[in-house]
């Protein structure tokens, strides 16, 4: 078997970046770096919407102690 233990850090990235090279092939990378872009910020602005409610609750609860 293969054992990642000996290997440390940079030699496992570049292992695993070209294996995805060879996986998705390199016209494919852009795209898939451009979707994953777009998860990103849809998931901070998620989660800055989800914190700015959470905020006015808190402040609703305050008001109307």
């Amino acid at each position: 078997m293969f054992y990642l233990g000996v290997i440390g850090g940079p030699q496992v990235l570049i292992i695993v970046l070209v294996i995805v090279v060879l996986f998705f092939g390199g016209k494919k990378i852009p795209e898939l770096m451009k979707g994953l872009g777009k998860g990103v910020n849809e998931f901070k602005n998620a989660s800055k919407g989800d914190q700015a409610e959470s905020e006015a609750e808190s402040e609703d609860e305050k008001a109307s102690k």
